[in-house]
């Protein structure tokens, strides 16, 4: 089923203007009054936020307080990612090249493929990749704990230093996180980890893999 979709952004780059060459309504001014029309229906209306949304800005506190229904960027990726063969890409740093890399892999070995990325990737000139067949290659955020909304088939993790200490307070419960992350890997699925991450490993029903440059 085809949906209207509108968004806002601070400033126009040629992604906005890509998003709404294909239809999206874009406003960059963050006024009430600069929301279109046809998204102001409770009853008919999805938003869609991100963290870098502050609470107080005009339009989210619009919606707030209209009791629209109001989702996290990482629930609708577990959204899109229902019934997919999920391969996903989580750690402190790495992971944008990583996923990018499993997507295109993806699409050289099946001519599909579906992925959601953290940037813009040169070989699809998009953030989003939709394509034939159910693998899906998503990069798992671990801020504010977004990546504990999925159970992939596959998880990869690249590192696991002392970062978003702002939302874990330690670096002991930024790992707690990921050892969750690694527990709700499906059963029968796979970890592929870099050698020497360190993590508690405790899913006793995957297959566990270890990566790096150089061997000992």
């Amino acid at each position: 089923e085809k949906k209207r979709v509108a968004g806002y952004d601070r400033t126009e780059t040629p992604l906005t203007q890509a998003l709404e060459a294909e239809g999206a309504e874009v406003c960059y001014k963050d006024g009430v009054e600069h929301i279109p029309s046809t998204y102001r229906f409770v009853n008919s209306t999805l938003v869609v936020y991100t963290p870098a949304v502050p609470e107080d800005h005009p339009q989210m506190k619009y919606f707030r307080q209209g009791g629209f229904k109001m989702e996290k960027r990482s629930q609708m990726l577990g959204h899109l990612s229902e019934g997919k063969y999920v391969m996903a890409v989580a750690g402190t740093h790495g992971k944008t090249s990583t996923t990018t890399m499993v997507a295109w892999l993806n699409h050289c070995l099946t001519g599909g493929g579906n992925a959601f990325l953290g940037g813009i990737s040169r070989n699809f000139e998009s953030n989003m990749v939709l394509g034939s067949g159910d693998r899906f290659a998503v990069e798992a955020d671990e801020y504010d704990r977004s990546f504990l909304r999925l159970s992939p088939n596959v998880a990869v993790v690249t590192a696991t230093d002392a970062d978003h200490l702002d939302i874990y307070g330690t670096l002991e419960n930024l790992r707690e996180a990921f050892a969750q992350f690694i527990r709700q890997i499906k059963p029968g699925g796979a970890l592929i980890i870099k050698k020497g991450v360190e993590v508690e490993i405790d899913n006793p029903a995957i297959s566990v893999y270890r990566y790096a440059v150089e061997s000992e």
